[in-house]
């Protein structure tokens, strides 16, 4: 299982970004249309983000959605993703 155990709750909640639009982080990973670099990018910019509480609350009300709040600092690369698988 592809994980980031020093940043927890940012890799949660930048999977679970990406799979309201579809997106199976750790999927793309081993089939290999994201690499882990990219990945930890992704994770890191969502640990420095500020809106954690804003994130959670929208995650616990979308189930599928067809683009991520405003808010998300990961909204442009994980819509790409989406589009492209």
């Amino acid at each position: 299982m592809i994980g980031f155990a020093e940043a927890p709750m940012a890799w949660g909640l930048t999977r679970g970004m990406a799979r309201v639009l579809g997106v199976n982080l750790p999927q793309a990973v081993v089939e290999g249309w994201l690499s882990r670099a990219e990945l930890g990018r992704l994770v890191d910019r969502c640990q420095s983000c500020g809106q954690k509480g804003a994130c959670t609350a929208w995650l616990a009300t979308a189930a599928t959605a067809p683009c991520l709040p405003v808010f998300c600092p990961n909204k442009p690369e994980l819509e790409v993703l989406a589009l492209r698988h």
